[in-house]
């Protein structure tokens, strides 16, 4: 989902007038495209239709969100493309399939909701095996089944490389969401599960040796087969809290989110980071792992100590507070911290397309 709103000076998002930079993509960037894309939204809307007056959540969180007659309705939308996001001598079909589903199901769990349908647009050149394709919409269909949601159609089309494009549409369970921009100073920061699982396993398909099979396969599931938050989310719900994302980015790029949409700062103790085991004993970098490595699609959520302290008891799952929403001013919106309170220097990860140019592939 569209999710960055303050790339582009104000007047680019002007409804009366929009002045177009002559720049480039490269120039401009992700972030900056999607800016302009919502500022054309934003001119043409009419909220006196009623489509407008029912959406929600618009651009800028992980899901859109929409009040229909009887549920507040979400959906989200990803798209993967081949030698950007995957390596087919890299990835195998079948967790190609998973995966291109799992993120969007992420996206559904980070805003606390249901996943119901989900559609599918495939291009691909024509020598691929139908094998294959048929072994990714298998891996797909089957973790559809998981959590109940029905792949309802798509497009196929022919295309020199493979582009995959997942929509997920879902609902709440009653009126709350769980938002980015809703985080308040004084709350906690919280973290379920372990963090730098998928960085190290993306890490060793690009050569770092590993020779346990074991820690192989543990790697490998967390970087091609990651489990969508799913019931994290809905409880999440049920205890209270209301702000949260899914670490997609990395837990540094995805906080600067949620602090970026609610106008507050943050702090992150590193010595509180819950850095997987596996990574802790084989990567020495496991710390940078764990902050800016990404994609390990666990969720991110702030509240206050009662309400994190109910969510830990209802989640089968490991929680850890790893910092504080904060007023206080910051060389950066997010600050990570030693255990005597002195700022440690981070190169914040997260991937921008098209200011970061192509890469060698973002996921293997």
């Amino acid at each position: 989902m569209f999710s960055h709103l303050q790339y582009l000076p104000a007047s680019m998002l002007n409804k009366a007038s929009v002045i177009i930079p002559a720049v480039k993509l490269s120039e401009l960037g992700e972030f900056g495209l999607i800016d302009l894309i919502h500022g054309s939204i934003v001119r043409y809307e009419n909220s006196r239709q009623p489509p407008w007056q029912k959406v929600l959540v618009g651009i800028g969180d992980d899901a859109a969100a929409w009040q229909s007659d009887n549920h507040i309705q979400l959906a989200t939308t990803d798209t993967l493309v081949e030698d950007i996001h995957f390596d087919l001598d890299v990835i195998h079909w079948e967790e190609l399939g998973w995966k291109a589903l799992a993120v969007n199901l992420s996206d559904i769990a980070a805003m606390g909701g249901i996943p119901k349908y989900a559609l599918l647009s495939l291009a691909l050149p024509d020598k691929l095996e139908v094998e294959d394709i048929a072994k990714f919409a298998d891996a797909m269909v089957h973790l559809a089944g998981e959590f109940g949601v029905a792949v309802i159609g798509g497009n196929v089309a022919i295309a020199p490389n493979v582009v995959i494009t997942v929509t997920v549409i879902g609902c709440s369970r009653g009126e709350a969401m769980l938002k980015r921009s809703t985080a308040s100073s004084g709350e906690q920061i919280a973290v379920t599960g372990y963090l730098g699982l998928s960085a190290a396993g993306l890490e060793m398909l690009k050569g770092k040796p590993i020779s346990d099979p074991e820690k192989i396969n543990i790697l490998r599931q967390a970087h091609f087969k990651p489990m969508p938050k799913i019931r994290e989310g809905q409880i999440l719900i049920e205890q209270g809290v209301r702000t949260a994302i899914d670490i997609s980015d990395g837990l540094i790029a995805d906080l600067d989110h949620i602090c970026e949409s609610s106008k507050v700062n943050a702090k992150v103790r590193i010595e509180q980071v819950p850095v997987h085991p596996v990574v802790a004993a084989n990567f020495p970098n496991y710390q940078e792992l764990a902050l800016c490595g990404g994609e390990d699609y666990e969720l991110l959520f702030t509240a206050d100590e009662a309400t994190i302290a109910q969510a830990r008891q209802a989640l089968n799952c490991p929680v850890t507070v790893i910092g504080d929403i904060t007023e206080e001013k910051l060389p950066t919106r997010v600050a990570v911290v030693d255990s005597k309170g002195n700022i440690i220097p981070y190169k914040r990860g997260g991937w921008e397309h098209f200011k970061n140019g192509v890469p060698e592939t973002k996921f293997a």
